[in-house]
Order: C-alpha cells, then structure tokens, then sequence
C-alpha cells in the first residue's frame, strides 16, 4: 500500500509540474516590454521567453495564424481571435506585439500573442 501511495503521489507530482512552471500571462507581459527583440533574435531565443516585435502583417494564413515580418525575416503569429478580429488585422497593417516564443519539434518557432497594437 505504502509503495502504490508513492507511485501516485510522484505521478501527481509530475503530472502538475508544467503547470507550475508555466509562466501566468502577467509574468510575460512583464518580461515582453523588457525585452524587444527582431524576428531573427526571436527564433533563437527559448520556449515560453516573453518578448515585443514591431513590424507588418504580411498575410492572414487562416484561424489564429498570421505571416508577421520585420527587416530581419518573417515568422508566425498566434492571435486569438478576440485579439485580432476587433482590429480588423490585415496584411500590410503595422503593429507592435507582445507574446512568448513558443518552439516546436515538428514545425517552425512562432509567437503567442498575449497584446497587439496597431502602429501608424
């Protein structure tokens, strides 16, 4: 009885880690308006860093995606939609975001937009 209760409890235990070491939307708020980067840098940085871009909408991919460039290169954008809709974002819109660099195993790094603004 004492082992299963030690084998749930370690396995409860790594079960809730990632949620305690995720960083709340505030904590990268935080760090992003500290932390300006190009989207060169942004590909080179680690998972989860907060970080503000500025540059251009280059195109609407579909849903959430959105083709984001500066004078260093492109990369994705994930906006949800009570983000982007209000805003009317289209291609050629400038705007400054602020996220975190989300990296992947199987497709390209990208950017989860946390707060958008449109630049003039």
């Amino acid at each position: 009885m004492k082992k299963i209760m030690t084998a749930l409890t370690v396995a409860m235990t790594l079960a809730a880690s990632p949620m305690v070491l995720a960083k709340t939307d505030q904590a990268l708020l935080k760090e992003a308006a500290k932390n300006p980067v190009t989207v060169a840098k942004a590909k080179t940085l680690k998972d989860e860093t907060g970080v503000s871009l500025t540059g251009s909408i280059v195109r609407h991919v579909a849903g959430d995606e959105f083709e984001f460039k500066d004078v260093t290169g492109s990369i994705m954008l994930d906006i949800d939609d009570d983000l982007w809709q209000p805003m009317q974002l289209k291609a050629g819109d400038r705007i400054r975001v602020m996220g975190e660099v989300d990296t992947h195993r199987s497709k390209p790094t990208d950017i989860e937009v946390i707060k958008i603004e449109r630049l003039k």
